[in-house]
């Protein structure tokens, strides 16, 4: 993690610390810099020692390096700044892949950013309280204006289609019961076997046995 200092001259001095390629997510190291923000450094000390995020150990290290600095090269107490400015940036992302079943591949994003802190002497000795963003309000849609209303003029008749004359219905005719169809073979008597004359077989006479048979 490198660090780089920096200094403004102006009636409020402001020193300055910040970390670049911090291997944290932005959004991580937003959320605990948000805390600290507008906090004496005592407090923001005491804070970030009791944050369970881990991003919180990279921004305690941006703190000690910007109190650093302003004691040794302004000579100035840093139990008496104040954080007065502290905001994370995004830093490149780093692209890695990570083997999946049936032969694919998952993306990992391992994100980066850059983390920067600025000290203050606080006027009169009072820390002002940091500048609270607005949330945006959903104003309501204007009324569209609205025309004077013309005089009522009197309905016009509804146009309507002249009827069409029925044709003449013609009389329905009876219908005739169906007759209904005999089955095959209904009403016949049953067909009479033919008996067949009765023909005598004349059987062939047996053999004597002889003594020589």
């Amino acid at each position: 993690m490198a660090t780089a200092a920096a200094t403004e001259t102006s009636e409020r001095t402001h020193v300055r610390a910040e970390a670049r390629y911090v291997r944290t997510a932005p959004r991580k190291a937003q959320l605990v810099v948000d805390q600290i923000r507008g906090r004496s450094v005592p407090e923001a000390r005491t804070i970030l020692a009791f944050m369970t995020r881990d991003a919180a150990k990279d921004v305690e290290l941006v703190l000690r390096s910007a109190v650093a600095n302003a004691e040794a090269n302004h000579g100035l107490d840093g139990d008496d700044l104040y954080v007065a400015t502290a905001f994370v940036g995004a830093g490149p992302t780093l692209r890695r892949w990570r083997a999946r079943a049936r032969g694919r591949v998952a993306r990992i994003r391992k994100r980066t950013c850059h983390i920067t802190i600025a000290l203050a002497l606080p006027e009169g000795g009072v820390i002002p309280e940091p500048i609270a963003q607005p949330m945006p309000v959903s104003q309501p849609a204007p009324e569209p204006e609205t025309e004077p209303a013309a005089e009522e003029e009197a309905p016009k008749p509804k146009r309507t289609r002249a009827a069409k004359p029925k044709a003449e219905e013609k009389p329905k005719a009876e219908k005739k019961p169906r007759a209904r169809k005999k089955p095959v073979g209904e009403g016949l008597a049953p067909p009479v076997a033919e008996e067949k004359p009765k023909t005598k077989t004349k059987r062939a006479p047996r053999k004597k046995k002889t003594e020589d048979s």
